[in-house]
């Protein structure tokens, strides 16, 4: 886990693209809302930090189990095929100098057995893989100089990417 400031890099190096491969998601959080940056203020008025207040959400011997049950999610060949379709238009996309590596495929992949577990399936649908997508391929691709120069955001050419290529019809069960 790791935070970057997109904005000011001083006293910080951004990482290498190799680097951000291995990240599984990149998550943009954007400014909180006014209700929770009163909180935020709040907080902060007293004497010690609110990080002292975290507590351990699970133990070390409880995440290897975790990780095999999300192993196990079903993942029709379809659904395979359709995760593989989003990968390979961006390695064909004009606007990317690179697309999203195997490393992504398989990170897209584990991240959408994990979205499905949590929603309480042994098997992964489309749209799990295309909610877990742009999170999955943020840090992944890079934009051509040209796309860069007009402005062209990751978001955009992700969400472009989606919009394009057709979901399969599938059963609700594997």
């Amino acid at each position: 886990m790791a935070t970057e400031n997109p904005i000011e890099f001083e006293g910080t190096f951004p990482l290498p693209e190799a680097q951000k491969d291995r990240f599984l998601l990149s998550l943009g959080i954007g400014y909180p809302d006014r209700e929770s940056e009163e909180r935020i203020l709040e907080d902060q008025r007293r004497l010690s930090h609110p990080v002292t207040d975290l507590r351990p959400v699970a133990r070390v011997e409880e995440i290897p189990p975790l990780w095999e049950e999300i192993t196990r999610i079903h993942m029709a060949p379809m659904v395979r095929d359709y995760l593989l379709a989003l990968v390979e238009a961006t390695r064909h996309e004009s606007n990317l100098r690179i697309g999203v590596s195997p490393r992504g495929s398989l990170a897209l992949y584990r991240s959408a057995q994990a979205y499905a577990a949590l929603h309480g399936r042994d098997y992964a649908v489309p749209e799990d893989i295309k909610t877990m997508a742009p999170a999955v391929f943020r840090q992944r691709i890079l934009l051509s100089s040209e796309a860069f120069v007009r402005g062209v955001s990751p978001d955009r050419i992700i969400e472009s990417i989606l919009d394009k290529t057709p979901i399969p019809e599938y059963r609700t069960a594997p």
